[in-house]
């Protein structure tokens, strides 16, 4: 790569003057621009040596490269005469900018909230997905699986019972998370949520019928009657609760100190808020919680399946906003109170969404030439179509914008039809094609077929129109007219460079990774706070932020270690390294450490990616380990191209 040349054609792409600060991480330059109606999309899209482009959080965001991206930077700073930044200096400036929105800043705050707890949530929902395909009914026949078969029975009633737990003690969750976003102690937050869910209080389904029937028992406090009543599965009232107890804890640290802190700010906090939760907080959000669940049903009701093409035609759309992080707050409110609303229409609608951007980019993968397009839509395509979607929309369909139209018009479509069949979901679980398990059996086979109309209405249209629009790359030939090629790669096995659990790297909360177009790899959840050399071969990255690291393998492969997400704004804190850039290496030998418990203290993810860059170079690149590895386990099989096989450029 020619960085001084890159960095001209990104300058001349953006504008000249058009750059207000510059800063760069592992594999991007980072810049806060003045105007981004400025910037030539096209060329940039079309540059050779840029990966792909995206912004966020204020900061416009190009893909170069590791090993390559700090000498593109320094050529850019030379040519604007800007002062050099790091990547705090720009997320200040970019804050600085930025207009705040209340509305905005609401739905970030539940989601905060509501997304540490989703898996807890699926887990039940599709238990209780499974307790109803035991127990259903004209399922499988004219009886439930427990009727034929009643030697299941009690594992039917197991299974039941671990079901309804999350959803039951669904204010112990959230007391939890929420008073730890709110800046509290989230064991006192779950601790309330004990409290608000009391065997001894009345069941929280039940208070409206117990209250009807005069049979509600009070507490006399000073002649104030406080009703005995829970709050399972409610939603609102555990956020207000939450907020309260976190405010005074706060309160009294402030306040109090030493021993006398230690000591009583617990106790004020819990008893205080306790007392605000029974009197006035826990019944007035109930009542303004089931005000919003009925309103929700009512327009369900009332509208159909008009209201549910339109959600659908929009879903995605909402995805690239992130506000679809909120829903969990309501869907998980119409679930815990199924027995009168039937059910969750959003996450049928959801399904929809992402098959439909999914059937998309799979129509991409068939219908492009180009291999940087294919390698991206083949991966994201998949990915979607079982539930996760931002691959997709962000690394192909938006890019081209004609599938991700084709893609909500087919959700539309397909919305509309399950609104006609009064198609729900009973449970929580993986918004896709095999989402058909969280849904009321009866409606099954109604789900299928909308699935169905989705993936093929949105396939079939992104394939004929990509025919016509997509064009094969034309090959650009090299300044001297000589061949540009990669250079010659082997069969070779990468080894796990920590110790943790394996994750699917298209779940990553960064989607320069997520996407792949850093190339394809495996994400670790790490369990251990050292990092080993993958494999023999010489050090192309070690950046003095210590977060990242790139190795040039014995066999050709281009590996690149990055420690957490967003970590470079850390400065090196928290981090060592024992390697510099150009030290030789063999497969095992220590290349650093990080302190796993400070990065999560701090508020980062310490999710380890490990990607392979020049992915290109290879016919394959299979991930050999699918739970957990060890630091000397085998993680990554490459295989290389045959010999007769052409080889991409890695761009």
């Amino acid at each position: 790569m020619k960085h001084a040349e890159v960095a001209k054609r990104v300058l001349a792409d953006i504008g000249s003057d058009n750059i207000q600060a510059a800063a760069h991480c592992a594999t991007r330059l980072r810049l806060v621009l003045k105007d981004d109606k400025k910037i030539d999309q096209k060329a940039l899209d079309n540059d050779p040596d840029v990966k792909g482009t995206f912004e966020t959080n204020g900061q416009y965001q190009i893909i170069i490269g590791p090993g390559d991206v700090d000498k593109v930077y320094d050529n850019l700073i030379k040519l604007t005469g800007l002062k050099e930044a790091t990547t705090d200096d720009l997320k200040k400036v970019a804050a600085t900018n930025a207009k705040t929105n209340p509305i905005l800043d609401l739905f970030k705050l539940l989601s905060d909230i509501f997304i540490p707890i989703i898996p807890a949530l699926v887990a039940g929902g599709l238990l209780m997905a499974l307790n109803n395909v035991l127990t259903a009914q004209n399922l499988f026949g004219a009886q439930s699986v427990v009727q034929m078969v009643p030697g299941i029975k009690g594992f039917a009633d197991m299974v039941n019972a671990m079901a309804s737990a999350p959803f039951a003690f669904l204010p112990i969750l959230i007391g939890y998370s929420a008073t730890k976003r709110f800046g509290g102690n989230p064991y006192l937050g779950a601790t309330m949520g004990m409290i608000m869910v009391l065997p001894s209080l009345v069941n929280g389904y039940n208070v409206a019928a117990v209250t009807a029937a005069g049979k509600m028992t009070y507490w006399n406090v000073f002649g104030l009657h406080i009703a005995q009543a829970g709050y399972q599965g409610q939603v609102l009232p555990i956020l207000g609760v939450a907020f309260i107890l976190a405010t005074l804890e706060k309160f009294f640290h402030k306040h109090l100190k030493g021993a006398v802190d230690f000591t009583f700010t617990p106790m004020l906090a819990i008893v205080i808020t306790g007392f605000l939760t029974f009197t006035i907080v826990g019944p007035v959000l109930r009542t303004v919680s089931d005000g919003l669940t009925t309103s929700l049903v009512w327009l369900y009701n009332t509208t159909g399946w008009v209201s549910m093409g339109i959600f659908g035609l929009f879903y995605s759309a909402i995805v690239i906003t992130g506000l679809h992080q909120t829903f969990p707050a309501i869907e998980t409110q119409l679930l815990a109170q199924k027995a009168t609303t039937g059910g969750s229409f959003i996450f049928p609608v959801a399904s929809m969404a992402n098959i439909a951007q999914g059937g998309a980019a799979a129509a991409i993968f068939f219908a492009t030439k180009d291999s940087k397009q294919k390698a991206l839509a083949s991966a994201s395509s998949v990915s979607a179509m079982l539930g996760i979607t931002e691959p997709a929309i962000f690394g192909v369909n938006l890019k081209l914008k004609f599938p991700f139209i084709c893609a909500a018009i087919s959700s539309g479509i397909a919305s509309a039809l399950l609104g006609l069949f009064h198609v729900l979901s009973v449970s929580m679980g993986p918004a896709g094609l095999i989402g058909f398990v969280s849904i009321a059996p009866q409606s099954i086979l109604w789900f299928m077929l909308c699935a169905i109309v989705s993936l093929v209405i949105s396939f079939s249209t992104t394939f004929v129109y990509a025919k016509r629009v997509l064009k094969a790359p034309v090959a650009e030939e090299a300044a001297d007219d000589t061949t540009v090629s990669e250079p010659a790669v082997s069969d070779e096995v990468i080894m796990a460079p920590v110790t943790g659990q394996v994750e699917d790297i298209s779940k990553v909360n960064d989607q320069v990774f997520a996407t792949g177009i850093m190339g394809q790899g495996i994400a670790i959840i790490p369990e251990s706070d050292q990092v080993v050399a993958p494999a023999a071969g010489t050090v192309t990255v070690s950046y003095p932020t210590k977060h990242a690291y790139g190795i040039k393998s014995d066999l050709g492969a281009e590996i690149l270690i990055h420690l957490g997400i967003d970590t470079v704004n850390l400065k090196g804190e928290h981090f060592t390294s024992n390697v510099q850039q150009g030290d030789r290496v063999n497969a095992g030998d220590l290349l650093g450490t990080f302190d796993r418990a400070a990065l999560k203290q701090a508020g980062y993810d310490d999710t380890v990616m490990v990607v392979i860059t020049n992915t290109a170079a290879y016919a394959d690149v299979q991930p050999i380990s699918q739970d957990a590895v060890t630091a000397d386990k085998q993680l990554i099989a490459l295989t290389a191209q045959s010999a007769n096989a052409p080889v991409a450029a890695n761009i």
